[in-house]
């Protein structure tokens, strides 16, 4: 199967993700005929190469586009569908709910799935909204960034003054909504999920932040995740994590319902905290997430015995028995829809009725 591999590629890199030649080797392996194709800010330059390629299906490893962080991957998808590609993750719609922090959350409430109260505190000062009353400490985020961006230690504040400050600073650096949630206190998991109909939840991961000063935040920022040289980055790792069998059911049962109230497609990774209290929040659902060797997705599958190569090629298996209920769907829409027509043509009017009758 020939598949092609989209990865955002940044301005100044010479080359993409490590993630990218990794899940290229993994589908080779497999027989399977990849291609890398790198993409910044030129939409004709994706049609082309994309239909150059002639590929079975785009695995979209695309986490951007362009400057526009927010709104660069919904685009890229959207045109996949107008090409009538088949592609792996989520299309416009969905990512459009995941997201939207404030819009999922709303979804996640529906669903009975517990997460922090919050408020949002749009650019405008004229947006306004909460979904609950909150109790400080906050932590303030901006409403539909991923990759932890804009989030740091001054993210948690304790008293008003500080809030405001943050939701500024949200505002002017990013120009995106400010999202304040109540700091759950407790342990950090994350939970991958594979699948569609039948989505399976692999065990549960957990952040170790042991490795932190006395006094440091217990969250993953943008510090922790990327900054190779900040003792944030090595006072934090991720482990298996050590739980009795009812929880670890527990919190693939949450992760699976938060999953499927915002309709994650093909595999997504959902970040939970858990109190002294057993009580179980949803902190973040990632769509599509990061898939590197060393990474938690990867990590929690290989704990369930799927090594990285079975994983990967599972991920384009999915995608396509997806879309090719969704072609034969489309085709009975059609066949449905032409019945219709032709039914309607076929049945006289009652002014037709009245006519013939009158003729006899």
């Amino acid at each position: 199967m020939k598949i092609t591999i989209l990865a955002y590629l940044e301005k100044d890199a010479t080359e993409p993700d490590i993630v990218m030649p990794q899940v290229a080797e993994a589908l080779a392996d497999a027989g399977h005929k990849p291609t890398i194709v790198t993409i910044h800010d030129d939409a004709a330059e994706i049609i082309d190469n994309v239909r150059a390629s002639k590929p079975d299906i785009v695995f979209n490893l695309v986490e951007s586009f362009a400057d526009d962080i927010i709104g660069g991957l919904m685009g890229v998808t959207g045109l996949l569908d107008l090409l009538q590609v088949p592609y792996t993750g989520g299309g416009p719609g969905e990512l459009y709910l995941q997201e939207d922090k404030a819009l999922s959350k709303k979804l996640l409430a529906y669903e009975q799935v517990l997460y922090p109260d919050y408020a949002s505190f749009s650019p405008t000062s004229a947006d306004f909204e909460t979904g609950g009353n909150l109790r400080m400490p906050l932590f303030v985020k901006p409403a539909r960034m991923d990759a932890s961006i804009g989030i740091d230690e001054k993210s948690l504040v304790r008293n008003s003054r500080e809030l405001i400050d943050r939701i500024s600073y949200i505002h002017k650096t990013f120009g995106d909504t400010a999202l304040a949630e109540e700091f759950i206190e407790g342990r950090e998991l994350y939970v991958a999920v594979l699948g569609n109909h039948e989505p399976t939840a692999f065990p549960p991961i957990e952040m170790d932040f042991s490795g932190l000063p006395d006094g440091s935040v217990r969250i993953m920022d943008n510090e922790a995740k990327f900054d190779e040289n900040s003792h944030r980055y090595h006072g934090t790792k991720a482990v298996i994590a050590d739980i009795d069998d009812e929880l670890k059911a527990r919190l693939q049962k949450v992760a699976l319902d938060a999953y499927r109230a915002l309709r994650v497609r093909d595999y997504g990774r959902i970040d939970l905290r858990l109190t002294e209290s057993g009580e179980v929040y949803v902190i973040e659902v990632n769509a599509s997430c990061y898939l590197e060797k060393s990474a938690e997705f990867a990590m929690a599958a290989a704990a369930a015995g799927m090594e990285y190569a079975e994983l990967i090629n599972c991920i384009p298996k999915l995608a396509l028995e997806r879309w090719k209920e969704r072609t034969t769907a489309k085709k009975r829409r059609k066949r449905a829809a032409a019945r219709s027509e032709a039914k309607v043509r076929k049945e006289p009017t009652k002014k037709d009725a009245a006519a013939t009758n009158g003729k006899d």
